[in-house]
């Protein structure tokens, strides 16, 4: 009693048994998984069609599941269904009813997908469930653990009725070493893998893989019943005998020696560097075999590949290619994210004076407005331009620094300046109009892609130019070059400008809007010079210095077909001791910004020089032409002026400056911020007349141009680079004729043009279009490859080359084409001496230019101990199939599989085998 009494005896522990363990928790989970992915119960569906397996849609969603602190990912891999109808569906019950995957195991449609998951290729399956460990974990190697995961799914499939097949990833992820289950009414599947690094001898054909499959199925009936087979040997062709560079070889005389892709300026390079296509793989089927039809052991084998019913090639291309026009492309892209200036990259602009310092803008302002003397306008020769840049380079850089050659730079400038060298028969005014540019259209064949990409037409100076700085930017010194480039540039828009040459290459009138804002500038700077040359035209120049201008121009063109570095010695040297110059000078003429037309000087100075000895009469007509009034259009119509009566005229006046894409956005926001008071009204109409009275134009489109860094000169001329790119695409491929890259080109033109439409693009996607026009090059450069090996040139019947055409086009497109005829055909014929060739080139066979076709003796060569022409199978693929009852005669007939894959460096068996769980 003193026991029972004791208050330590009443204390005992409590267990409790309803508290879910770690391992329960897991299936929970798993169970919650399928059952939110609908995963319940039967499915039924159409049978699988040919090819279905790799034609159709696939799709996935994955979760995350943890056992513990382990986390593991879930995934399911499905087929995109079709809706089924009542036909293809038969009345049976639920007990008869077998899962779906034990109805792809005997599809032998769908036998060796070119391009699917693995365990679709193993399988046949359409739908299945994968449990993987996470991203980052830890593999499952122990056995005892992989029992826990196999036991997990099997007792959430049990739980669930979920008849979809679900596997367990196991040991390393490169190995793919998978194992699972499928459970139906009454039946049940297992999925067991075998992985080998070699091949074991007695398992190294078909009759010692059958015997694996016939024991491991263990059935007690006899005879048993026969096992269908499929075979399929894989050959790999790598070494491409009697095939040439896929590009031209360099050029080590041109001017940009040893470039690969033959550059000329203005052009684009296109094509490979190196062969796109680096293997073809050949696939001999024997798509329906029983046991007893073939042999295949260690002795001798009936598995000849001249004899093989089907035929089939795919193609392993190289994993990005270089290709030229792409490289071009995005090296010339990669400026657009730097931001150094031009003063920074070369140390020291070079658009300073040589005697004054014009840090202030106001100076650099004060040097283009105030009177000064200025020579009779000459044509400009290379040598000006060269020696005006090198004058200034020189002071802070030697010659040899510079990023561009002289002779590569001289013939850029020529490239786009074509005007600085006369031609021989034309005299100088007909050159000078023909610098207009005028009525420059942009050929039908661009599509007007100008417009849409916002870039330049293609034989405008601006295109020009783009091409001409992405070469640089390739060849020559890379961000230094195209700032050394830039900088001769400018310094000849300000030549031309001050000597009043138009620009080649523009089209005449006012900016186009439609074009790039660069574009624009330089149509505005042209703008500037004519108004320039329309006010200058009133001078006269007296005989003596027209004698001197005509003797410039001649020699101006001894200088542009000898010698690029030819100066004016005289006006040098004049210039240089301070002489005067016998040109007019420009302190006689009027200063006033209000007056655009200057002709009070001119009237003064004929006035000046006319002779005493005139005649009376003489003297008369000069009085009249000089009272004859100035700045008067033309008469407007009846109306009179009311004191005297005269007719009223309509004056000459300033039209409104152009304006470019810039200034106008600038100026309607400006303008919209006034609102609709009277003082905003007022400012408003000063500033829409300001316009009127500024002759500043020119001075803003050099400053501008000044200021630009190579990054920000990227982002302008990037639309006309693509738009370049794309034309040359577009010219490659209508020689090929790719119906899958006529598709990227239109896919390239809806998204660029709604991208380059705004000022600044977003970056990233103007990559994803670099990479659609890399792509369309990549593609064409494979179709020239595949048309160089097969030898499509040398197809003398006509039906013959249209077939191999189709055939090469659809090797392109598709994951797999088969051959037509097998090894019969004119196709088969022609892989078969590609094979050939190859096996002849490694074991140093002389080759003949015409190898023999090939022998369709049933004996296969092998066999009977002959050298065979053809090479040895890279991999052989056997699957093995049967229907049968098991565990036991009277259990159900279920289906059972093994897919067999022997390579040299690996050995992998993956079987299902079904069993009747109804009394087991």
């Amino acid at each position: 009693m003193a026991a029972d009494s004791d208050p330590e005896s009443e204390v005992f522990e409590i267990t409790d048994f309803t508290t879910a363990s770690e391992w329960e928790r897991f299936v929970s989970k798993i169970e919650e998984v399928l059952n939110d992915w609908k995963l319940i119960g039967s499915a039924t569906s159409k049978p699988l069609e040919k090819g279905e397996l790799t034609s159709g849609v696939w799709e996935e969603k994955s979760d995350e599941i943890s056992f513990a602190d382990y986390k593991f990912s879930i995934t399911h891999h499905y087929l995109k269904r079709e809706s089924s109808t009542d036909k293809d569906i038969k009345e049976v019950s639920e007990e008869d009813v077998l899962p779906e995957a034990m109805h792809n195991l005997l599809s032998m449609s769908n036998d060796f997908p070119p391009r699917a998951h693995c365990l679709v290729r193993w399988y046949g399956l359409r739908e299945f469930v994968i449990i993987a460990p996470a991203a980052g974990g830890d593999a499952v190697i122990s056995e005892s653990k992989c029992n826990i995961l196999l036991s997990s799914i099997s007792i959430a499939l049990g739980n669930t009725g979920c008849q979809v097949a679900l596997f367990v990833q196991i040991q390393q992820k490169p190995r793919r070493m998978y194992i699972g289950a499928c459970e139906g009414p009454g039946v049940r599947m297992d999925f067991e893998m075998v992985h080998l690094r070699k091949v074991p001898n007695q398992y190294n054909h078909l009759s010692g893989l059958l015997d694996i499959f016939k024991s491991k199925i263990g059935c007690p009936l006899t005879p048993l019943p026969p096992v269908n087979i499929a075979i399929r040997f894989t050959y790999i062709l790598q070494d491409w005998q009697q095939y040439s560079w896929p590009q031209q070889p360099p050029d080590f005389d041109a001017l940009i020696g040893g470039e690969v892709g033959g550059l000329e300026f203005g052009k684009l390079p296109f094509g490979a560097c190196e062969d796109p296509i680096s293997e073809l793989h050949l696939a001999t089927t024997w798509p329906h075999l029983t046991e007893g039809i073939i042999v295949d052991n260690d002795v001798y084998s009936d598995l000849d590949a001249l004899q093989a019913p089907q035929w089939s090639v795919r193609v392993r291309k190289a994993d990005n290619p270089q290709c030229l026009l792409g490289d071009f492309l995005t090296e010339f892209f990669k400026l657009c994210l730097r931001k150094e200036s031009t003063e920074e990259i070369l140390g020291r602009t070079a658009f300073e004076d040589e005697n004054k310092d014009h840090g202030d803008i106001s100076q650099a302002l004060q040097k283009l407005t105030e009177p000064t003397s200025v020579h009779i306008p000459r044509l400009s020769t290379m040598s000006n331009m060269v020696h005006s840049a090198r004058k200034r380079m020189h002071k802070n850089r030697r010659i040899e620094e510079s990023p561009i050659s002289n002779e590569v730079l001289n013939s850029i400038l020529l490239f786009l300046f074509p005007d600085a060298v006369e031609r021989a028969g034309e005299s100088s005014n007909a050159k000078r109009s023909s610098s207009r540019g005028s009525g420059i259209v942009a050929p039908e064949e661009e599509w007007n892609l100008f417009s849409q990409f916002k870039s330049a037409p293609s034989d405008s100076l601006t295109y020009k130019l783009a091409l001409c700085l992405c070469m640089v930017n390739f060849y020559h010194g890379g961000m230094r070059g195209v700032a050394h480039l830039w900088q001769e540039f400018v310094l000849e828009m300000r030549y031309r400008l001050e000597n009043n040459y138009l620009v080649p290459g523009l089209s005449p009138g006012s900016p186009d809007l439609k074009c790039c804002l660069l574009h624009q500038k330089l149509q505005m700077l042209n703008c500037c010079i004519e108004r320039k040359k329309l006010r200058d035209g009133g001078r006269k120049p007296t005989s003596e210095n027209a004698m001197v201008g005509s003797s410039e121009r001649k020699l101006s063109n001894s200088a542009g077909k000898g010698t690029m570095e030819y100066f004016d010695n005289k006006e040098f040297e004049k210039e240089s001791k301070g002489e005067p110059s016998q040109q007019k000078s420009w302190d006689s003429w009027s200063d006033s910004e209000e007056e655009f037309f200057e002709c009070l000087s001119d009237t003064e100075e004929l006035k000046e020089s006319e002779p005493k000895e005139r005649t009376t009469k003489d003297d008369k007509k000069k009085d009249v032409q000089k009272s004859r009034p100035e700045g008067r259009l033309h008469q407007h119509g009846k109306l009179t002026l009311l004191l005297t009566g005269d007719p009223l005229y309509i004056p000459l006046t300033q039209e409104p400056a152009p304006m470019t894409e810039d200034l106008l956005e600038e100026q309607s926001e400006v303008l919209a911020k006034l609102g609709t008071s009277a003082e905003g009204a007022h400012l408003r109409a000063r500033m829409q007349s300001a316009c009127l009275m500024s002759d500043m134009e020119s001075f803003k489109v050099l400053h501008y141009l000044v200021g630009l860094k190579p990054a920000d000169l990227t982002r302008h001329l990037l639309p006309c680079i693509l738009h370049a790119a794309l034309l040359k695409v577009k010219e490659e491929e209508s020689i090929e004729d790719i119906p899958s890259v006529r598709k990227i080109i239109q896919q390239i033109i809806t998204h660029a043009s709604k991208l380059l439409r705004y000022s600044n693009p977003d970056i990233k996607k103007l990559e994803e279009i670099i990479g659609q026009i890399t792509a369309s090059e990549t593609i064409i450069a494979r179709s020239r490859s595949l048309q160089a090996k097969f030898g499509i040139k040398k197809c003398e019947k006509e039906d013959e080359r249209e077939e191999l055409e189709r055939f090469l086009s659809c090797l392109l497109e598709q994951p797999e084409v088969p051959v037509i005829g097998a090894c019969r055909g004119p196709i088969g014929n022609i892989i078969y001496k590609l094979f050939v060739n190859s096996q002849k080139a490694s074991t140093l066979t002389p080759m003949d230019d015409e190898p023999e076709k090939p022998d369709y003796s049933d004996e296969y060569k092998s066999s009977s101990g002959a050298v065979s022409e053809f090479p040895l199978p890279t991999g052989r693929e056997i699957i093995l199939r049967t229907t049968l009852p098991r565990p036991a005669p009277y259990s159900k007939s279920l289906p059972q599989r093994m897919y067999c894959v022997l390579l040299k460096d690996e050995f992998r068996l993956a079987g299902a085998f079904s069993s009747d769980t109804s009394f087991f």
